[in-house]
């Protein structure tokens, strides 16, 4: 293996353990952005250290040994655990590895999970919501100031001032480390919503790079969204998200054909489908509903998927149900992409035309640079025949997409422009 295999090796297992990394850190060091450089010290050295010594067996357990023995450097010559040691009766000059098991237990909450433990963290009332979010997104999910500005239909700038922010407001209010109870657990809950289904979303629909899916994304949203249910389980919208992320998860195997293009809903192979997710996704359906929250835009969100999840051939969805649902998402959940979606849907259930009206009013300010606006214009002139215009519209499409496959899709849908009927006419849906 060359250096440069080894380099993209440590890459790759960084990405999938920073999160839970700096989860462990923020616990120690009680910051969180020093947390995220005491991970990224890890990694450098990882760097160094791996092309010469080889990967070691667990590479994840030898990233967090180097950066909890930093953080035990810090520990000492700053006294940031002064608290806890009053607590547990210890003498930090002595720590060890048992002393830290020691401090990591009187840590405990009763969440049980050091990642939804952050996330409950960074969404502390001094922040603002959008501040919580972009935080969280950051420190949990690992996107991008990029990834999470196109999720917030914002500027990289505007996102990434945000995040510092956020880390310097924390650090000012010295929060406790530890998981809220109660009332203020309750406050901070649709935040730890909000980050939990953007995380899902980045999984789901990659904003860029070669892959139109990440699936670690997906799957740490679905695992945090059990955890959460577990915690929270008479809460209808934990539930709502709880289904809507284990029911559209079940699609991702079918989502991307051979050649890595993505697969439109009504051409999915839905034997590809994972019946287990659909069957997890549509109790939990069954219960938030039975909970009286079927008006809430995470049980609206999960009954939309419901109703493809519930049609075995492409023909059987009810659409119309699929327009009546998003007539009142829009009224729960204000948004422009949810006014593209309910175009979306009104187009394939009351015609093309229905649905082109809609689009005309969606303000094209409020979304710039999305790819699926002008795609989903470009798929109603389609199936209105009107091709020359249809190819415009794609074209504009491919132009906005930062995800390699998905402006591929876009590319053949504006060449199958100059035949009467294309391969890939079907209603083209955003991201949800």
């Amino acid at each position: 293996m060359t250096t440069t295999d080894i380099h993209r090796t440590i890459e790759t297992i960084f990405r999938i353990e920073r999160a839970r990394l700096i989860a462990g850190l923020a616990r120690m060091v009680r910051d969180v952005g020093l947390a995220e450089e005491l991970a990224q010290d890890a990694f450098v050295t990882a760097l160094s250290e791996w092309p010469e010594t080889g990967i070691p067996t667990n590479p994840g357990a030898w990233l967090n040994a180097t950066a909890r023995r930093r953080a035990i450097d810090l520990i000492r010559r700053h006294k940031m655990l002064a608290r806890k040691h009053a607590e547990i009766g210890r003498d930090l000059s002595e720590a060890d590895g048992a002393d830290l098991e020691a401090i990591e237990a009187a840590m405990d909450d009763d969440v049980g999970d050091e990642l939804l433990s952050l996330i409950f963290v960074a969404c502390h009332p001094v922040l603002s919501p959008e501040a919580q979010v972009a935080l969280t997104l950051r420190l949990i999910g690992g996107l991008t100031t990029d990834e999470i500005a196109r999720a917030y239909l914002t500027s990289e700038a505007t996102i990434a001032q945000r995040i510092v922010r956020a880390k310097r407001t924390l650090g000012k209010a010295a929060p406790s480390f530890e998981v809220p109870r109660g009332r203020e657990r309750q406050e901070r809950l649709s935040s730890v919503l909000a980050v939990i289904y953007l995380i899902f979303n980045e999984g789901y629909s990659a904003t860029s790079g070669a892959a139109l899916t990440r699936p670690i994304l997906c799957a740490e949203a679905q695992r945090l969204a059990r955890i959460l249910a577990g915690l929270a389980p008479e809460e209808p919208e934990v539930l709502g998200l709880l289904a809507l992320v284990e029911i559209q998860a079940s699609r991702l195997a079918a989502r991307i054909g051979p050649d890595g293009m993505p697969v439109p809903l009504t051409r999915q192979n839905r034997g590809r489908w994972d019946r287990l997710l659909i069957h997890r996704g549509l109790a939990a359906l069954e219960r938030a509903e039975a909970l009286g929250g079927s008006q809430g835009p995470y049980v609206l969100q999960a009954a939309l998927a419901a109703c493809h999840a519930r049609a075995n051939r492409a023909e059987e969805t009810d659409w119309t149900r699929i327009a009546g649902l998003y007539d009142l998402l829009r009224l729960a959940m204000p948004s422009p992409v949810v006014e593209l979606n309910r175009a979306v849907a009104h187009s394939v259930a009351f015609g093309s035309d229905a649905g082109l009206r809609l689009l005309d009013d969606i303000d094209p300010a409020a979304l710039p640079r999305y790819a699926p606006l002008p795609a989903a214009r470009g798929d109603f002139l389609f199936r209105a025949g009107r091709l020359p215009e249809a190819r415009i519209q794609f074209e504009r499409a491919a132009s906005l997409s930062r995800n390699e496959q998905e402006r591929a899709f876009f590319v053949a849908r504006a060449g199958a422009c100059s035949q009467p009927k294309g391969p890939n006419d079907e209603p083209i849906v955003s991201r949800e």
